[in-house]
């Protein structure tokens, strides 16, 4: 359960908003790495779905045990996460304050924007590795500025100087395993402001809170 949550805390950690862009982007996922088990397997969510209107998105990924979902505003730099799992449904809100210290404490990662791209979903999109010497990763990114600018990509530290929505990259966690990300659907609709409200029947609760209820 503990790499579970954790799982849900790092991919939300992030987020890709598509600049004056309403629709949604649809990624497989696939798991990858030695620590890798076949119960994990069957356990990670297969596709996440991220909504967007304008600077605000929407990112919702279902998993054995329940659902996770990460709402981020580009405007009002806050973030709300929600986890519904196991019968219990709970709201985890982050201030800009809450997100600023956590960009400030995470390491430094550095972004090298290669000559390489990739056409994903009908766009063409710049390769970029992003190295952090300290945790000693190195990440692949395929991003496409049609969709983005690195202004809205806020509140992560690997992924705030990419230069556009992400396509397709990786997470790492712990050394243990990555997941991959790639878009295969990009559809433009109109997305109604309710995608992007906390729906009833969610308890607020605060990140130690959640913490304290899931053995730390």
């Amino acid at each position: 359960m503990s790499w579970l949550i954790i799982a849900a805390f790092t991919m939300f950690s992030f987020q890709t908003f598509a600049k004056e862009f309403k629709g949604v982007i649809t990624y497989k996922i696939t798991i990858e790495g030695s620590g890798v088990t076949e119960e994990m397997k069957t356990m990670m969510p297969k596709t996440m779905v991220m909504t967007i209107k304008g600077n605000k998105v929407r990112s919702e990924m279902v998993m054995s045990m329940g659902k996770t979902i990460s709402i981020s505003d580009g405007d009002t730099k806050t973030a709300t996460m929600l986890m519904d799992m196991m019968g219990q449904k709970f709201a985890i809100q982050s201030t800009t304050e809450e997100i600023m210290k956590e960009i400030a404490d995470a390491p430094e990662s550095k972004v090298e924007i290669t000559s390489e791209t990739k056409e994903i979903c009908g766009y063409t999109c710049k390769k970029a590795i992003i190295t952090n010497a300290e945790e000693g990763t190195e990440l692949t990114v395929y991003f496409t500025d049609e969709l983005g600018s690195n202004a809205l990509n806020f509140d992560n530290p690997q992924f705030k100087d990419i230069n556009g929505a992400m396509l397709e990259f990786e997470m790492p966690y712990g050394g243990e395993f990555n997941m991959h990300m790639t878009a295969i659907t990009v559809e433009k609709k109109n997305v109604d402001d309710s995608e992007f409200a906390i729906p009833e029947g969610y308890q607020i609760k605060t990140k130690e809170e959640l913490k304290g209820m899931f053995g730390g």
